[in-house]
């Protein structure tokens, strides 16, 4: 989830635009992490099974 859609419990405002401490610490967070950040360990998983998959295929078509 991006930070865009996140509204703080603190002000009660999007944390996209950062008007208390706590929107801006979140923000700075959201923005350090990386993309899977939010990914769940399962989910990476089954994407690098997916992943490897389709590289089997790929040789699979060449060969």
């Amino acid at each position: 989830m991006t930070y865009d859609r996140l509204v703080c419990a603190n002000c009660a405002a999007p944390v996209s635009q950062g008007r208390c401490p706590v929107c801006r610490a979140n923000r700075e967070r959201l923005q350090q992490e990386g993309p899977f950040a939010g990914l769940n360990p399962m989910t990476l998983i089954v994407l690098l099974v997916v992943l490897v998959a389709a590289l089997a295929l790929v040789a699979q078509q060449t060969a």
